[in-house]
């Protein structure tokens, strides 16, 4: 579906899934704050190819007249902007960038959490084999290791300063046990306060510098990886300082779509 009517020069792309697991590639305009004819484009699949073909029936000058475009880390929406929307400035949403490391701390969580559950096996066969009944061991909040595991996930997303007092007792204790989830969940939190604090594009350059310090510092292969992609994407990461622009109405406007396509 195409609806050139609907261009402006601030737009944004992103990939959402429909039905049945298949993937749509969605162009809105963000001035239109996803309300009706916010929409540019929906085309099935993620393809490039396929993408820009749809996009480049807008006419040139439409497409040449935008200004800025926001997307994620995806090479094929590079290509897609950098073709379709020659002129425009390419902005990374920063929320696909603090996805990615929070799902860095949930990766590591989630490591300990199946350790947690090995050895809970192996301490009840062990108890078995005595004829004895399994007691587990509980902390001072009353998680066993595996509960405590379990039970952080969402203390994890957030900042420190929103905890709950149960989530702040939950969280000295985990940090504790495992002070490697203490160190990432560190690092994660300072890469949300880069763009939470700066507002000028320099400022944050210096601050995304001693990000990739701290990160080399702490030697976590996941933050390595993370630390490297953002390296390769690194003007048009800051470039979100220009007018702090993210995909926050575009993933909105994909989220009524996808209500409206399971009703």
């Amino acid at each position: 579906m195409l609806f050139p009517e609907n261009m402006g020069p601030y737009l944004a792309i992103d990939e959402t899934s429909l039905s049945n697991g298949e993937l749509y590639t969605f162009v809105t305009n963000r001035d239109a704050c996803t309300r009706e004819c916010s929409l540019v484009a929906v085309v099935a699949g993620t393809k490039s190819e396929d993408v820009i073909a749809v996009l480049q029936r807008i006419d040139e000058e439409s497409r040449y007249a935008v200004k800025e475009v926001t997307l994620d880390l995806s090479d094929s929406m590079r290509k897609i902007v950098r073709t379709a929307f020659p002129e425009a400035s390419r902005v990374i949403d920063r929320f696909h960038i603090q996805r990615l490391a929070c799902d860095a701390v949930q990766e590591l969580r989630i490591k300990h959490r199946w350790d947690a559950i090995q050895q809970a096996n192996e301490e009840m066969e062990e108890a078995k084999r005595k004829n004895e009944d399994y007691v587990p061991y509980r902390y001072s909040n009353g998680d066993t290791r595996r509960e405590l595991l379990i039970r952080s996930r969402y203390l994890l997303f957030k900042s420190a300063d929103k905890w709950t007092e149960k989530q702040k007792q939950r969280a000295a204790i985990l940090f504790e046990e495992y002070p490697d989830i203490k160190k990432a969940y560190g690092l994660c939190h300072s890469l949300r306060m880069i763009f939470s604090k700066n507002t000028i594009k320099d400022a944050a350059r210096l601050a995304m510098a001693r990000w990739y310090n701290k990160v080399e510092e702490a030697g976590m292969h996941s933050f390595n990886v993370i630390a490297a992609t953002f390296y390769e994407h690194y003007d048009e990461i800051l470039n979100f300082y220009n007018h702090r622009s993210s995909n926050a109405m575009a993933e909105s406007s994909n989220a009524k779509l996808n209500c409206s396509e399971q009703i």
